[in-house]
């Protein structure tokens, strides 16, 4: 029987921790609809039980969590412009989708669930860096929903005493990211467009700053969730990012040595619902689960390039 759930298994995120947990020899189970999820991402993951439903449907949740003792919920719509674009959607497949499993896990006698919570959360607001005490000012649809599912979690460690965790992630990055969609991340867009050598997409002036996080820091702080001590984290919320900031010009110019593409970026308008600034202060990850970054920005990016290269990203 499995002892993890991993939601949203088929994706970037949840491909990657699934990996991780059945690589120290854990017993998982994964679920994905295949919204954005793909098939091809399950390749390698052939020991992990694999269930295809959508956790919109609550009996699909049910079924889910029966007999696990720990879930990472990374399945989402995760875009701000499909947010902006179907609003509805992205409530369905973040807030309703969340709240199933919320109690799914609850009615299953669930210990801990842990949350991909978003760096969106925080909105525009001009103080940096991002700490977890700041008032949220979510500004896209899809900023609003991750937030609503934070509060759901912190509601069922309080009213039921399911053990929760929020991590707030910031730009994260890595194989495995899908790069073919409009929605996806701008660095696995860049990355592919600029190996093909085909010209990249700034929107705005490219002066924006993100801190862009490797996905292995990502899986090392799930992982570290799910073993610290409920005093320490349980009903918590923590950032999960690398406390560095690079602007979208300065990661083109890295991009470009490491990919060896010749041309400029184009620039467009900047994007509704994107924020111009994002910067973690990590300091209660670390305090509270001991949380370090273990892969810097270049390091991440020279790996995802090297694997964008390989073919397997396309």
């Amino acid at each position: 029987m499995a002892k993890f759930l991993v939601t949203g298994a088929a994706g970037f995120i949840g491909r990657s921790i699934a990996a991780a947990l059945l690589a120290r020899g854990e017993a998982v189970r994964g679920i994905d609809s295949f919204i954005t999820g793909k098939r091809a991402n399950l390749a390698g993951l052939e020991a992990m039980e694999f269930v295809e439903g959508d956790l919109a449907d609550p009996s699909v949740c049910a079924r889910a969590c029966q007999g696990v003792e720990g879930v990472f919920h990374e399945a989402a719509l995760a875009s701000v412009p499909r947010s902006v674009a179907d609003p509805v959607g992205t409530n369905v497949n973040c807030v309703d989708a969340t709240l199933n499993v919320l109690v799914a896990a609850r009615d299953a006698g669930v210990r801990r669930v842990i949350y991909a919570g978003s760096s969106s959360a925080y909105g525009d607001t001009p103080t940096m860096p991002k700490h977890e005490e700041m008032k949220p000012s979510p500004i896209s649809p899809y900023a609003v929903a991750k937030l609503a599912g934070e509060h759901y979690l912190a509601s069922f460690t309080r009213v039921y005493g399911l053990e929760t965790v929020t991590l707030r992630y910031f730009n994260v990055f890595g194989p495995y990211q899908d790069p073919t969609s409009h929605y996806s991340g701008v660095l696995a867009i860049f990355c592919r467009k600029m190996l093909k050598g085909e010209q990249p997409t700034i929107y705005g002036d490219g002066e924006q700053s993100r801190d862009f996080t490797y996905i292995d820091n990502v899986v090392h702080a799930n992982l570290l969730a799910a073993e610290a001590p409920a005093e320490k984290v349980s009903g918590e919320v923590m950032n999960t990012a690398t406390g560095k900031t690079i602007t979208l010009n300065e990661t083109f110019r890295i991009l470009r040595e490491l990919t060896g593409y010749q041309g400029e970026a184009a620039y467009g308008p900047a994007r509704t619902g994107d924020v111009r600034d994002s910067l973690a202060d990590i300091g209660k990850a670390e305090e509270r689960m001991g949380y370090r970054p273990l892969v810097d920005f270049r390091e991440g990016l020279r790996r995802t390039v090297d694997w964008y290269r390989s073919g397997e990203g396309t």
